[in-house]
């Protein structure tokens, strides 16, 4: 029983799901009826259903965040993208039908994918500095596209998307599921999860194995921009709007740190979907916490970058040998 403990304790995911365990610990503790589910007019109501529903524009985010980091890159212009998209919808549903705005939505961000993709993988453009010109660029395109105002969006079928109900669940964890398994299934059944990793670890080696490295690295940039783009769709559908200035504020480091969270390594390589989710669960139901115990606002931010410092410092292995010796020290004066 040790030795399967200590196997775990090794692996990547373990120290993550520690700490989502401990955070939703904390919660039952702390927050009465913090577990409990009802059922009204057929739909599940309750706060974990709540941390499910609210997580899923991050956790869409994440995952094409997880393909642009697997490759040893990043992507910086995600919040700018579903802001974009978000507000491009808004904008053609006031003029036109909502499939039309949809597609608008999502080839947008393909777009913008794909302009990051081209900077990166045929400019040789360092990839925060690509992303850098559309996070800063983008959001002012969304103020051009919305004129500056919060538009609001009147249409049943639009925020449903965002804030309906499927077999008594929120329509947006179906969207969020479906992503999750097509991306895993790219992964495990065909050669792209292969030929990521392999970029990822040595992007010349496999240059020479006959990898052709320009053509997966714009791929999964137009994935990241895809992801962000049907995640500012979610997001403007649930609020029934399209706030320039405010959707997806900062929401590619919270990404970012889901990302790492759930043990995927900044320099590339092998990446983690699974734990990708883990580390998004973990950073909403860390919000979701915060807020609930009633922490001061203005110091939201700091509590929460020291929780996940923590979860990181406590996933390295060398932070876990120090830890290990100062406890031996203790013990034996």
């Amino acid at each position: 029983m040790n030795q399967f403990l200590y196997r775990m304790a090794q692996t990547k995911i373990f120290w993550p799901i520690v700490a989502l365990f401990v955070l939703l610990l904390l919660n039952f503790l702390l927050i009465p009826g913090f577990f409990s589910i009802e059922i009204k007019d057929g739909h599940l109501f309750g706060s974990l259903i709540d941390i499910f529903n609210r997580v899923m524009p991050l956790l869409i985010i994440s995952i094409g965040m997880t393909l642009v980091i697997a490759k040893g890159g990043i992507d910086i212009s995600v919040g700018s993208i579903l802001a974009i998209s978000g507000a491009l919808a808004a904008y053609i549903m006031e003029n036109s039908s909502i499939w039309i705005a949809l597609i608008a939505a999502v080839g947008v961000g393909v777009i913008c994918g794909m302009w990051n993709g081209i900077l990166v993988s045929i400019f040789e453009i360092q990839p925060m500095v690509a992303t850098l010109i559309l996070l800063t660029v983008g959001r002012g395109i969304a103020q051009l596209i919305t004129g500056g105002q919060i538009l609001t969006i009147d249409d049943e079928i639009y925020k449903y998307i965002g804030s309906g109900f499927l077999f008594g669940l929120p329509f947006p964890i179906f969207i969020g599921g479906a992503i999750f398994l097509i991306i895993l299934y790219m992964k495990k059944r065909t050669a792209m999860g292969l030929f990521l990793e392999s970029i990822g670890n040595n992007i010349t080696a496999s240059k020479f194995a006959g990898i052709q490295p320009r053509k997966i690295i714009f791929l999964v940039y137009t994935i990241s921009g895809l992801c962000a783009a049907i995640a500012g769709v979610i997001v403007s559908a649930n609020v029934s709007s399209a706030d320039a200035n405010n959707a997806g504020l900062w929401i590619e480091l919270d990404a970012i740190l889901a990302v790492v969270i759930g043990g995927t390594s900044m320099r590339g390589g092998r990446y983690f979907l699974g734990g990708t989710v883990v580390g998004a669960l973990f950073i909403q139901t860390l919000s979701t916490t915060i807020y609930s115990v009633g922490i001061n606002p203005q110091i939201v931010m700091v509590v929460k970058a020291f929780v996940v410092i923590m979860v990181c410092l406590f996933q390295s292995e060398q932070f876990r040998g120090l830890f290990m010796q100062f406890n031996k020290k203790k013990v034996s004066i």
